[in-house]
């Protein structure tokens, strides 16, 4: 009979590796030293201390880095966390979703509003009021919104009509970002000459008021294929890439598919909620990346698996804060 006292007290080796310690809070309050502490904590927290590292990495070596967000990000707080970095010129191209493009402009006439996941949907419906999350867009925050892209448009189809020139999302968005005021992450992405690509521009607000528009101007036209050569230059012409993703979805596979061209990012740091099993873009995590050569073989790659609305703010802090 085996002898339970061995199977129950096994020998065994030491690992090597960061002993588990959380924050102290006996000492005086630090937020340097709180956010450091996150490496060691275990679970999602250490990878986002490691998430912390490898966008020091990226500063440190003036990598070019992507950044992408989907729209929700820009309807959070979130919103703020990505202007500090394009206002401080700390990433170099910005690949969004269409809402992350409106909803940006939205805000800078009218906020949005904090509300709850459990509000009746109908009810809210018949008060004109839309729901994303707990947090709540009044429908006039769109007909503004309307005012000012419709007038975009205009401008955009009267210089087609004199000159042929066809319009691009990226052009869009600067235009969207030179209208706007410095509350906009747009603006500033204009003001710092960071390009903004919107692929899916013809998706949420913006794809009804250009389907509104066409139907008054069928030969207004909009061309997304330049954007794609540009943003490939972009990526063959760095000395080093590093992507930082926020969610998942169109902006996450843009990014990393552009890197493709040159076989991969250095560096990559991925932030959502999305699970790996059902073989979905937005699940996928870093190795996946490496088999297609999104991310380089030997590319130093974490995805952190968190609402980012807690953990992108803690990220910035610890990586972008000077």
């Amino acid at each position: 009979m085996k002898n339970p006292r061995e199977s129950i007290f096994k020998e065994s080796e030491e690992p090597k590796g960061l002993y588990v310690k959380g924050y102290d809070f006996s000492k005086e309050p630090d937020m340097k030293s709180f956010i450091d502490s996150y490496s060691s904590t275990g679970f999602q927290a250490s990878h986002l201390g490691r998430a912390i590292e490898i966008a020091q990495k990226m500063r440190k070596e003036n990598v070019t880095i992507f950044l992408g967000y989907t729209s929700n990000m820009i309807s959070s707080g979130v919103r703020e966390s990505i202007l500090h970095l394009v206002k401080n010129k700390m990433v170099h191209a910005i690949v969004t979703t269409a809402g992350g493009v409106e909803e940006d402009i939205i805000k800078t006439l009218k906020p949005f509003i904090l509300g709850d996941f459990r509000l009746d949907g109908a009810l809210l419906r018949s008060k004109g009021i839309n729901r994303i999350g707990n947090i709540l867009v009044p429908n006039d925050r769109y007909i503004e919104f309307e005012k000012v892209f419709t007038k975009l448009l205009r401008e955009l189809y009267d210089e087609q009509m004199k000159n042929g020139k066809i319009a691009i999302p990226t052009e869009i968005c600067r235009r969207l970002g030179e209208m706007s005021d410095d509350t906009s992450v747009l603006y500033w992405a204009a003001k710092n000459n960071i390009p903004v690509f919107c692929p899916g521009i013809t998706d949420g607000s913006m794809g009804d008021m250009i389907f509104f528009f066409k139907s008054e101007h069928p030969d207004f036209k909009l061309d997304v294929t330049d954007d794609v050569v540009t943003l490939e230059d972009i990526v063959m012409d760095a000395k080093e890439t590093g992507a930082i993703i926020l969610g998942g979805s169109l902006p996450k596979h843009h990014i990393m598919n552009a890197n493709m061209m040159r076989e991969g990012t250095k560096y990559t740091i991925y932030i959502n909620t999305a699970m790996e099993g059902d073989g979905s873009d937005s699940g996928a995590m870093p190795e996946e990346a490496k088999s297609w050569g999104k991310s380089a073989a030997d590319s130093d790659t974490v995805k952190v698996q968190c609402d980012a609305t807690i953990v992108f703010p803690l990220l910035v802090a610890g990586a972008f804060v000077d």
